[in-house]
């Protein structure tokens, strides 16, 4: 397995534990649990999904700066800042 698909199955992991943190919170608010309670849970899905982003962009830099065997463009200093912005 390549470093890529260790990042991607890491991504794929962050994201299945957000979705299952996600079902929590709705079930929360379902519940009619206290605010505090439901925001620490939400802010722990959005962190989870931060994370899942920075490892995708972080990837594609990685790509980017290494790949030279024509599979794809590479994304320009332009674009990948865009991606991080779009993230913060």
């Amino acid at each position: 397995m390549g470093g890529e698909d260790e990042a991607m199955k890491a991504v794929l992991n962050r994201l299945r534990r957000a979705q299952g943190q996600l079902a929590g919170v709705i079930a929360m608010i379902e519940a009619g649990r206290d605010c505090k309670d439901v925001v620490t849970q939400l802010a722990a899905v959005s962190r989870a999904l931060d994370r899942a982003g920075f490892k995708i962009v972080a990837t594609g830099m990685r790509q980017c700066l290494t790949a030279a065997d024509g599979e794809a463009p590479p994304l320009t200093e332009a674009e990948l800042e865009k991606l991080f912005l779009a993230l913060a």
